[in-house]
């Protein structure tokens, strides 16, 4: 396999996680853990049953910005599927309840202030989980019968494409208001938040990028590629 990005099949999958940590992300979302000794990214990839065109791919336009001419072509939508849907499972499952309850420990909710703050945060979360779930139950679900071959009057991955809002335009919205007025006297605590809320922001939208200039892309291909076929 050539070159895709900075990293190949061949690089050990050690030095790509100590490269950037962000990696770790990634790696989990394909369902892949540590204990991988002096493997390399391909030989783990094929252990972990994750096709390593796919996983490569990611992890080079998340650390690199890089998505290379015709890579759509070779996405393993399956391997592809799996990350996006295991990246839901993280933000509702985990990331975005980890942060509330942070929140809620550092603000409390004994003034009207600290209930805006939290109110404000939970109805991000319920806009959030909307997003994911319409990905869930009605993308995902299309994208599973083009590859078994069949392909849908009422709807295209372009509907999807525009209707894809950027869920985390109101985190930074959040993230700017809660800088600017509210009042704190335990600094450790609120920056600390404050970090885990960046680092989200930042997360949530690589998650976006992968699904704009990765997934959009690569199913329009195979839309094309099953109509071709039904002719």
């Amino acid at each position: 396999m050539h070159r895709i990005g900075k990293y190949t099949k061949d690089d050990l999958m050690s030095e790509l996680v100590s490269d950037n940590y962000r990696v770790l992300l990634v790696m989990s979302r394909f369902g892949i853990g540590l204990g991988f000794g002096d493997s390399t990214i391909d030989e783990v990839c094929r252990r972990n049953g994750v096709d390593t065109v796919t996983f490569i791919t990611v992890a080079n336009m998340l650390l690199h910005d890089e998505v290379p001419n015709g890579i759509c072509e070779k996405i393993s939508m399956q391997s592809l599927l799996q990350y996006l849907h295991n990246s839901h499972d993280y933000f509702l499952g985990f990331r975005l309840p980890a942060i509330r309850n942070k929140l809620l420990r550092s603000v409390g909710t004994g003034d009207d202030l600290s209930r805006a703050i939290i109110h404000y945060f939970d109805e991000y979360i319920a806009g959030v989980n909307t997003h994911m779930t319409y990905e869930e139950e009605v993308v995902f679900p299309y994208v599973h019968s083009l590859l078994d071959g069949h392909l849908q009057e009422d709807y295209n991955i372009d509907v999807f494409s525009r209707r894809h809002d950027q869920v985390e335009t109101l985190l930074t919205e959040f993230k700017n208001i809660f800088i600017k007025y509210y009042p704190s006297a335990s600094t450790n605590e609120i920056n600390s938040v404050l970090f885990d809320i960046f680092d989200c922001e930042y997360d949530l939208a690589s998650h976006n990028a992968v699904e704009d200039l990765l997934f959009v892309p690569s199913v329009s291909a195979l839309e094309k590629k099953v109509e071709e076929a039904n002719k």
